[in-house]
C-alpha cells in the first residue's frame, strides 16, 4: 500500500472529450496520505462518533479520496457534529431531507417548472409581476411541461397580484438557468438534463429561502460540486446551505456596496502590511480597490483551478478552518434546551479537535475580538506575494495585472498555496501585534 503510486483523480469527474483546453489537474491520490475510505471508518467508534482532529491531519497531508468526498465535506462544513453516533446523524438527515422537500413544494405550487426536471433561461414576469408573453420563453418552458409558464404566471395572478417577494423570485429563476448552463460545462456529468435540472432547483429554493440574499452570479459554481460529490439532492442542499453560511456575507449587496468589498479592503490590509511596494505599485495604478481579486474571493478560486483541484483546494481551507462547533452555530437555537446544549458543548471545545489555521486564531485571541478573517483572503494574498516580482516588473496597468493573475490558471498548487496562506496569516498576526 505505502509503495504504490500514486493515482490521477481526474477519472472521478470525467471531462467532455472535445473540451481540450481545461487546466491541468495536479491533485493525485496517493496512498497512505489521502484520507482513504478504510481510514475515514476506522475514525469512527462503534457506535458512529468521529475523531475529528486524526481526519483534519490526514486532510492536511494529502486529501480526501473522491469517492468518500461528499460524506467528509458534510462534516467540515457543519453539516454535523463529529461527536454525535450514527444514529443521531441519520435523524437529522431525514428531518433535512423532508424540510427541503417542503421548501421545494412550496415552490413548486408557485412556478410548477421547480420540480419538474426542466428550467427556464428567459424571464417570465415582468418587474411589475405580469407574465411575459414571449415566444421564446414560452418555447423553453414549455418543453415537456403541460402548461406554459404564462399560463402559470396567470393562474397566480388570479388569487390578487403578486407579491413582491414572489416577483422577486420570479425575476431571477432566468438568471439562474443562464448560469447553470454555464456552469462546469466542460465536464461529462452536466451533459444529462437531469443533472443541469437539479443544480437550477437547489438554486431556485435556496433562493427562495434565502430572502435576504436570494440569487447572486458565483453561486452556481459555489453549488456545482455538491450535487456531483452528494447523490441526494436534499444532501447536496444542504451541504450549499452550510457553505453560503460562511459567504453569504460576500454576497450580500446594498445599492452602494458588494458585501465581498470588504475581505477585498481586508486583502488590501494584509498587503500593505506584507508587500507594502506591492500594495503602493497596485494602489499607482489604480487598483488599491483590489477588484482584480473579486472573482477568487467570490467563488474560491474555481476559476484558477481544474474542477478536481480546486476541490482539494476547498478542502484543504476548511480542514485548516475546521472548528468543532461550526454544527452549533449554525443551527438555529429552536428552544431553550438547545441553546443550553451548545453552552455545554462549548466547554468540551479543545485544540486538538480544531484546524490549524484556527488554532492560531485562538492562541492570538482573535475570537474574542471580531470574527477572524477566513483563509480564503491570505490564499490571494499568498498569490499576490509570489508574483509580487512580475507585477511589480510588468505591470503598467490594471489590464496587466488582470492579465498575470489569469495566467496563473491551472499552475497553482493548491497544498503550497494553502501553507503559503498559513505562513503569511502567522506573520500578519505577529506584524499587526507589533503595530
Amino acid at each position: 500500500m505505502w509503495g504504490a503510486p500514486a493515482e490521477p483523480a481526474d477519472s472521478y469527474y470525467e471531462v467532455r472529450p472535445e473540451c481540450t483546453d481545461v487546466p491541468k489537474t495536479r491533485f493525485k491520490i496517493k496512498p497512505g496520505k489521502t484520507l482513504s475510505a478504510r481510514k475515514w471508518q476506522a475514525a469512527f467508534t462503534p457506535e458512529g462518533q468521529l475523531d475529528i482532529g486524526k481526519t483534519l491531519s490526514r486532510i492536511h497531508r494529502g486529501g480526501i479520496h473522491p469517492s468518500i468526498r461528499g460524506e467528509v465535506w458534510e462534516f467540515l462544513l457543519g453539516c454535523y457534529e463529529p461527536k454525535s453516533t450514527f444514529d443521531e446523524r441519520e435523524e437529522i438527515r431525514q428531518r433535512r431531507r423532508l424540510q427541503y422537500s417542503a421548501w421545494k413544494e412550496e415552490c413548486h405550487q408557485i412556478f410548477p417548472v421547480v420540480g419538474s426536471g426542466k428550467f427556464i433561461t428567459a424571464p417570465v414576469v415582468t418587474e411589475d409581476g405580469q407574465p411575459i408573453q414571449d415566444p421564446l420563453v414560452l418555447q423553453e418552458t414549455n418543453s415537456g411541461i403541460s402548461a406554459s409558464s404564462s399560463k402559470m404566471v396567470k393562474e397566480l395572478l388570479s388569487h390578487g397580484p403578486l407579491d413582491k417577494k414572489v416577483i422577486q423570485w420570479m425575476l431571477t429563476l432566468h438568471q439562474i438557468g443562464l448560469d447553470v448552463i454555464r456552469t462546469d460545462r466542460t465536464l461529462v456529468f452536466y451533459e444529462k438534463q437531469e443533472n443541469l435540472s437539479k443544480l437550477w432547483d437547489i438554486l431556485a429554493v435556496y433562493a427562495w429561502v434565502d430572502r435576504d440574499v436570494g440569487y447572486c452570479q458565483g453561486m452556481s459554481d459555489l453549488c456545482s460540486p455538491m450535487i456531483i460529490l452528494l447523490e441526494n439532492e436534499a444532501d447536496a442542499f444542504w451541504c450549499f446551505e452550510r457553505l453560503m453560511r460562511r459567504l453569504r456575507g460576500n454576497f450580500r449587496c446594498t445599492e452602494s456596496s458588494v458585501g465581498v468589498e470588504a475581505q477585498l479592503s481586508n486583502l488590501a490590509s494584509i498587503t500593505q502590511v506584507i508587500d507594502p511596494k506591492l500594495h503602493q505599485h497596485l494602489e499607482t495604478l489604480g487598483g488599491g480597490d483590489y477588484l482584480f481579486a473579486f472573482r477568487m474571493l467570490m467563488v474560491l478560486f474555481r476559476r484558477e483551478f481544474s474542477f478536481c483541484d480546486s476541490l482539494y483546494l476547498w478542502e484543504m481551507m476548511w480542514a485548516l478552518e475546521y472548528d468543532p462547533h461550526l454544527f452549533y452555530l449554525y443551527e438555529e437555537a429552536e428552544s431553550a434546551a438547545s441553546t443550553k446544549s451548545e453552552g455545554s458543548k462549548a466547554k468540551a471545545k479543545s485544540i486538538r479537535q480544531c484546524g490549524k489555521y484556527e488554532r492560531e486564531n485562538m492562541k492570538n485571541g482573535a475570537k474574542t475580538a471580531e470574527a477572524p478573517l477566513p483563509i480564503s483572503v491570505f490564499l490571494v494574498a499568498s498569490v499576490l506575494k509570489d508574483k509580487s516580482s512580475k507585477l511589480l516588473q510588468e505591470a503598467r496597468g490594471l489590464d496587466d495585472v488582470v492579465k498575470i493573475l489569469n495566467d496563473m490558471t491551472g499552475n497553482l498548487d493548491a497544498k503550497k498555496a494553502c501553507i503559503g496562506a498559513m505562513k503569511l496569516h502567522k506573520k500578519y498576526l505577529k506584524k499587526a501585534k507589533q503595530t
